[in-house]
């Protein structure tokens, strides 16, 4: 049976997750992501896709991130009537995500239209957040390491890839044929999520690079954010923490828990300023099997947040001039709340922005960690005139050395691996690793390649 795989997304890219496997006349998605960063890849978005989505039998989702799910409701909307696969806490992560990001899309072509600044006249979301919505009606939920049958002689397992909840390895079976999808890898040494499952044996390996090219930092983000946020606040100032809402925000929550605990900040006030994040909070403590912490630790992380749920109160907050924390989304300074907050704080020396993550080309974080001296939010141009920070140490993305060892600890290796999910430089620094370390011919698919494997 011909077996052709091709690379839809995430190609020479970090975003925009979609992987197009054809088995005879059958088809099937694993992920169905959005492209985010620079212009000409969000615009990626805009265009019909590579293939008639009616003819889609099944997506199969490694993660609830927006760049591996955020397609899925537009997928819908032109035609696909098929199932979506994913883990329970993918699940209810997406019932969050996919609304959220209709909205955001809503909401930021009313400021377009509102402030005449886009060239759409009128500026049109994406889709929208009853789409989102609607779109979790074609989800069904799977255990991990339960062999599913999709087709006569078609199966997947889900295998577990730390990273954030729910996160899963995707090993699809077809006809004797093993293809297994690493989607987004953890790390060994997360404060919060459990590290990746070794790889299976499988005759094809797809794997991410994101962090494919170096190393994360030594650095102790405890210790880290300690400093921040001493050097802050005591001056009168604000420490702005851009923070992916589901993960980040949670690991950030936690150290800063930690600190306190342990008498090493004072008391300030801390403000979940997401109402994603907020809702992710709550699945965390409802998935605990599936991460490090307790129950009675999630209660004690969030007791010590005030929680901003509505636009009034985030209103407020921007008025507020005390010395406090905040966490908002999005973690890249792309959308959401977090940009209103930018908009009063850089312009203000005494403030603080810490970016605590991987921050792709063509976004704000990018820039604004890069030194740019203003940044355009909403229209206009805002100084840069706030302390930015960046520390890679919270990434929960395995690195290089990282993905190395986890591709190594697999009992046969792979006869084909591509290298996917990394900006170029990124893909090829893993591809030397993986000939030098381990001799190792790996691959670096261009985007819409097909492979016959």
């Amino acid at each position: 049976m011909k077996i052709t795989l091709t690379f839809l997304g995430a190609a020479q890219t970090v975003t925009g997750s979609k992987y197009l496997v054809t088995v005879g006349d059958s088809k099937y998605l694993i992920d169905c992501g959005l492209f985010q960063g620079l212009k000409y890849l969000r615009l990626k978005n805009w265009k019909p896709f590579d293939f008639d989505p009616a003819s889609i039998k099944a997506v199969l989702l490694t993660h609830a991130h927006i760049d591996h799910s955020g397609a899925i409701p537009l997928l819908i909307q032109k035609g696909f009537s098929g199932s979506i696969y994913s883990t329970q806490a993918t699940r209810d992560l997406c019932e969050v995500l996919l609304p959220d990001s209709g909205y955001l899309q809503e909401e930021d072509a009313r400021l377009a239209n509102s402030g005449h600044y886009s060239k759409h006249k009128p500026a049109l979301p994406l889709y929208t957040e009853e789409q989102g919505r609607a779109a979790l009606g074609s989800f069904k939920v799977e255990p991990y390491k339960s062999r599913i049958q999709l087709d006569s002689q078609i199966y997947f397992t889900f295998f577990q890839a730390g990273h954030i909840l729910g996160a899963s390895q995707i090993l699809l079976e077809a006809y004797g044929k093993r293809i297994l999808f690493s989607g987004d890898l953890g790390r060994n040494i997360d404060p919060v999520m459990r590290p990746p499952l070794p790889p299976v044996v499988c005759d094809s390996l797809i794997v991410e690079s994101t962090y494919g090219d170096r190393s994360h930092s030594i650095e102790d983000p405890k210790a880290t954010l300690k400093e921040i946020i001493n050097q802050t606040l005591p001056r009168g100032g604000t420490l702005l923490i851009p923070s992916f809402a589901v993960g980040r925000a949670q690991t950030i929550l936690f150290l800063i828990h930690q600190l306190k605990e342990q008498g090493q900040i004072p008391d300030y006030p801390v403000y979940l300023n997401s109402p994603m994040a907020i809702n992710a909070q709550r699945i965390f403590e409802a998935n605990c099997d599936v991460h490090k912490l307790t129950e009675k630790m999630c209660h004690l992380v969030s007791n010590g947040v005030k929680l901003v749920r509505t636009q009034a109160e985030s209103m407020a907050l921007q008025e507020n001039s005390e010395p406090k924390i905040i966490l908002s989304a999005s973690g890249m300074a792309t959308g959401g709340r977090v940009l209103h907050h930018l908009k009063t704080l850089l312009p203000d020396k005494k403030n603080a922005i810490l970016f605590a993550g991987f921050q792709a080309a063509g976004t704000r974080g990018e820039a604004m960690i890069h030194g740019s001296e203003k940044v355009k939010i909403h229209g206009q141009y805002y100084p840069v005139k706030a302390h930015v920070y960046y520390m890679d140490g919270l990434s929960a993305h395995a690195d290089a050395a990282e993905l190395v060892q986890w591709i190594s600890l697999s009992k046969d290796l792979p006869q084909n691996i591509f290298i996917t999910h990394g900006e170029p430089q990124s893909s090829e620094g893993l591809r030397k690793r993986l000939a030098d370390q381990l001799g190792i011919e790996a691959y670096v698919p261009q985007m819409g390649e097909s492979i016959i494997l």
